[in-house]
């Protein structure tokens, strides 16, 4: 059945989403009502609230073509965000082009241990020093200034399609002043001490690509995913750069991949640093974050 095929040729709008939701269910979609939702929203150009308001309003044939056309997109495991090109994190929404990642909810959990941090030691009326390594979208450095007033911060990227991204989300977020980015290898061209350094840096070993799901394998980009043989290549990188970026006071907050948190902790030593306090889980139980001081 084509997504075409799914609504009848004039449907009100509530029935073209519960049509567009049944095919999605049949799909295997995770989500297919949310789906179903955000997207023939986004084709007819109305938020929750004027979605609601209209249900009983009858499409016209071109708002059923675009609606199904972005249902076929989903129905190819096109990402809902990648379809109509934004994502909420941390209660902000993020722009996002093919250089960047989608943010995910687990990556939240980076976020809250830094500030964590930052509440029981500097305090958040501080102006903190901030940097973002392996930036993309600027999600996790931009939710970061969000929280922290007198903050400013570097976010740094390969990518500068991915850089181009992050500048134009600390622009329409209002945080362009205390936000600057840089085109270098995680920390490579920065200079510390930051107070506060963050990094969700590509985790996945490079023979478990072919495994990930068609929505990250297909549509996120390679460079934010591959980790290298073991997946700990950024890892050793930041790592061994981290020195230069702390002071005795300030943390780096790594976010790790299923099952890597030992395989990190074993890397600290010999860079000269140490966890503390535990990993922080996600809302799954999954060691999702790690707070690193230099050794004393």
């Amino acid at each position: 059945m084509t997504a075409t095929a799914a609504l009848d040729p004039r449907p009100s709008i509530a029935r073209a989403r519960r049509a567009v939701a049944q095919l999605f269910r049949r799909e295997g979609l995770a989500t297919p009502e949310l789906d179903a939702r955000l997207l023939v929203a986004h084709a007819l150009g109305l938020d929750h609230a004027g979605l609601a308001a209209q249900s009983a309003r009858t499409l016209t044939e071109a708002e059923g073509d675009a609606i199904a056309a972005l249902a076929a997109r989903r129905r190819a495991r096109e990402p809902v965000a990648r379809i109509i090109g934004v994502k909420e994190f941390w209660g902000l929404d993020f722009k996002l082009n093919a250089a960047t990642l989608v943010p995910r909810p687990e990556t939240e959990t980076v976020v809250e241990a830094a500030l964590d941090v930052v509440d029981r030691s500097h305090g958040r009326g501080r102006a903190l020093r901030v940097a973002d390594l392996g930036t993309g979208s600027g999600a996790l450095l931009l939710a970061l200034l969000s929280e922290l007033p007198l903050a400013r911060g570097f976010g740094t990227d390969l990518s500068p399609e991915a850089l181009g991204c992050a500048r134009d989300n600390a622009v329409a977020l209002g945080l362009a002043a205390r936000a600057s980015f840089l085109a270098c290898d995680f920390g490579s061209a920065l200079e510390g001490p930051f107070d506060i350094v963050v990094s969700n840096p590509p985790y996945v070993a490079h023979d478990d690509i072919a495994s990930l799901a068609p929505e990250v394998r297909v549509f996120d980009p390679r460079l934010a995913l591959d980790g290298g043989p073991d997946g700990l290549d950024a890892y050793r990188t930041i790592t061994m750069t981290a020195r230069k970026l702390l002071s005795p006071e300030s943390v780096l907050v790594l976010e790790l991949g299923i099952g890597q948190l030992g395989a990190i902790e074993r890397l600290l030593p010999a860079a000269g640093l140490v966890a503390i306090g535990g990993p922080r889980h996600d809302l799954l139980g999954i060691a999702r974050a790690l707070v690193v001081k230099l050794l004393p």
